[in-house]
């Protein structure tokens, strides 16, 4: 059933599931005999790593930094603080962000300049949604699950005002939600 602040569904859990899987075995393909270290953004990321780790056959292991450039908003404020560090060591690692959405991109490139600062192996990025035309930085994402119109969506993590997270699948929330 559809959420009611929900203006419509653009991803089903069908979906979403056939997504993660080929996002699994791809990675799983690119790291066979490596060990992987997911880091996992939360909140919005969790639901999608969960499914991820199981859907890699790949030697992983992982870790959860929390970070903040949304707080209430429904746009990101580009300034990015780091809420939960890992608790794993990065230094000669393979390391795989776990992203839920790709907007501005402004979150995510601090987050690798701060990686890469501790001397991994290397960085790589794996985001469930890449926003169409939203991206203000160069960052490179190795993974792409689906692309999403520009729009603010809820659902399977994603959340507005830590409300809709736990939605099957992936909606348009309604404009009237977050501008009243």
């Amino acid at each position: 059933m559809v959420h009611e602040d929900v203006k419509e569904i653009l991803f089903d859990e069908q979906q979403i599931a056939e997504c993660v899987q080929r996002l699994g075995a791809q990675i799983s393909t690119d790291y066979a005999g490596e060990k992987l270290l997911l880091v996992t953004v939360l909140k919005g990321a969790f639901i999608f790593m969960a499914d991820l780790a199981r859907a890699i056959t790949s030697d992983i292991e992982i870790d959860f930094m929390a970070v903040s450039s949304y707080g209430a908003e429904a746009k990101s404020s580009g300034v990015v603080r780091i809420i939960k560090d890992l608790n794993a060591a990065v230094e000669g690692r393979h390391i795989l962000i776990v992203e839920d959405i790709l907007d501005s991109g402004l979150t995510l490139k601090y987050l690798i300049k701060n990686l890469r600062s501790r001397r991994p192996l290397s960085v790589g990025v794996v985001t469930l949604l890449l926003k169409e035309g939203r991206q203000e930085t160069d960052v490179t994402c190795q993974y792409v699950g689906l692309i999403c119109p520009d729009e603010f969506v809820v659902g399977y993590g994603l959340d507005y005002a830590e409300s809709y997270r736990n939605l099957p699948y992936i909606g348009v929330l309604d404009p009237q939600v977050y501008r009243d």
